[in-house]
């Protein structure tokens, strides 16, 4: 069988990192796209020692024209594209009111339009030949928006839609080439270490956090069962979700109050830290972070949730619902009144002893548990 060539943007650290060693050890030739020559040498050295052939492609997903470059050189060197996977962004942690234009235009442009551009280049290249996958990385954060990432989940929306209309679209022309996305929870990764930030001390995920190679499982899987529109990735991801299609409003009241300091650490910033929105932090001048950030002594190397999900259909929906349904369960079985106060309490949320404040609390710990 021949080796499969992957494309992966963002792929000098982080998930993207991960994500290229796991194809790596399937023997795939990768196409590692990325602004980083320090972080894009350490990939490549990974790809080689897992066992895969590597391609460095320098390129700024933000340009379009860099990207359909990129994608030609990888079919000229390595062979057809048959997996495409979109990780590569780029953020700011700052309230929307501090957040120059300027920076807010380019956290979209790389984040949201990354991903058309690569989508874009992938199809134009697979529907020809009635053959691909084209993975886009989502978050919770899609659904739920949180304080102090305003670009970021606004382009993770984005993204969400876009997504859907492709594969609509896909599906209404009968071509054998999908799209499928999955949504990520809190993710051990070097983005706290190099995002722009204007906040007062260190940023910070938001427990329970996950190792990026748990996050690389769920995409290679996705690749490969691209049936599914999209994939849930922890039990907080899915809790996130659905708690804000119940509990919406609440959520914003909790996060205005919370959502700073569940986002820093007690760390103060560094005033040297670098900050990758305009230039590479694993450039020439930088270093190479790898897939892993500052937080291995926190993070999970495996998720529950996301083993269970892996079966059929009805298995998938059963975990995914879970939590909601035990939830309704409770609520009949104990007659409370309070139903965000039953919802949540039925996530496994904990308790407190003053009632009035319970449902807010367990509310805010949805969102304690996203990316950060």
């Amino acid at each position: 069988m021949a080796a499969q060539v992957v494309v992966v943007s963002g792929a000098s650290g982080g998930v993207g990192r991960a994500v290229a060693r796991a194809y790596a050890s399937r023997g795939a030739k990768v196409g590692l796209l990325a602004r980083g020559e320090k972080g894009l040498a350490g990939a490549a050295d990974d790809v080689r020692r897992c066992g895969g052939t590597p391609l460095e492609v320098p390129t700024d997903v933000a340009d379009y024209e860099a990207v359909e470059r990129a994608a030609q050189r990888v079919e000229d060197e390595l062979g057809p594209i048959d997996v495409w996977v979109n990780v590569a962004f780029s953020s700011v942690f700052a309230p929307f009111a501090e957040t120059s234009i300027e920076e807010f235009t380019r956290a979209t442009q790389v984040t949201y339009l990354g991903v058309v551009h690569g989508t874009k280049a992938a199809l134009d290249r697979m529907l020809p030949r009635d053959s691909g996958v084209v993975v886009q990385v989502g978050s919770a954060l899609a659904y739920r928006g949180i304080p102090l990432q305003s670009a970021y989940c606004g382009a993770k929306h984005a993204i969400q839609g876009f997504h859907d209309s492709v594969r609509s679209e896909l599906l209404h022309d009968g071509t054998r080439v999908r799209v499928t996305m999955v949504q990520l929870p809190a993710v051990n990764t070097p983005q706290f270490d190099w995002v722009l930030s204007k906040l007062p001390h260190h940023p910070q995920p938001v427990p329970p956090i996950y190792q990026p190679e748990v996050a690389a499982e769920a995409i290679v899987w996705a690749a490969e069962h691209p049936e599914r529109r999209e994939y849930y990735v922890g039990s907080s991801a899915v809790a996130t979700i659905f708690g804000d299609k119940l509990l919406p409003g609440l959520l914003d009241r909790y996060l205005g109050r919370t959502g700073w300091t569940s986002q820093q650490t007690g760390e103060p910033a560094r005033p040297d830290r670098p900050a990758n929105l305009w230039e590479p932090a694993d450039g020439p001048e930088g270093e190479d972070f790898g897939a892993h950030g500052s937080f291995d002594d926190q993070a999970k190397p495996r998720s529950l949730q996301w083993e269970l999900q892996r079966g059929p259909w009805a298995v998938a929906a059963v975990v995914n619902l879970a939590s909601a349904a035990y939830a309704g369960a409770k609520m009949v079985a104990t007659g409370r009144k309070d139903f965000a106060h039953v919802v949540l309490d039925g996530l496994g949320l904990g308790r407190r002893s003053d009632p009035a404040r319970e449902s807010e609390a367990q509310a805010g710990a949805l969102l304690h548990r996203v990316e950060g």
